[in-house]
């Protein structure tokens, strides 16, 4: 089969390989902006991220349901599904990065704060500058971080062979 009719015969996960996975980064953006926002719009990112999480999960979920059949076992697999992939996303996408980003802000808008005598208004744009980029930084090292600390702990308790992907 030639790789590009490879690339169509797979089916897309729109959680996975559409923008939709971006919304799995909101409360990263959120967390980026905190110096500037309302905390309502901040939490209000947090709830974006969670709903992302949470319909991955149940998506992960139908998926198990649809490929086991009626085989016996798979109201396990199915349970398998969603919490791998809810904790493993809930890990990896919200809580994480999220208090990641949230401490290189603050400790960027404190050091700014002893070391500079930028205005205020400056020192919150740059805080919120530093907070977005470090985002595509720390994506890769956590992502990884999880699978490791998931297939250390948890997935030994299912034995899942199939990961969040």
């Amino acid at each position: 089969m030639d790789p590009a009719e490879e690339k169509t015969s797979k089916a897309v996960d729109i959680y996975r390989d559409t923008w939709v996975r971006f919304l799995g980064y909101a409360n990263e953006v959120g967390e980026a902006f905190r110096a500037l926002v309302p905390v309502s719009v901040v939490r209000g990112t947090y709830a974006v991220a969670t709903v992302y999480v949470t319909a991955d999960a149940v998506d992960k979920g139908k998926k198990a349901a649809l490929a086991h059949g009626e085989n016996p076992g798979k109201t396990t697999r199915i349970a398998a599904a969603v919490v791998d992939t809810f904790v493993w996303q809930a890990l990896a996408s919200v809580i994480i990065p999220g208090f990641t980003i949230n401490r290189v802000c603050a400790t960027s808008l404190y050091v700014l704060g002893r070391t500079t005598k930028l205005p205020l208004s400056v020192r919150k744009w740059t805080t919120t500058a530093i907070g977005l980029s470090t985002i595509p930084f720390i994506i890769t090292p956590i992502d990884r971080s999880v699978d490791f600390l998931l297939d250390a702990s948890l997935r030994k308790v299912y034995n899942a062979g199939e990961k969040h992907e």
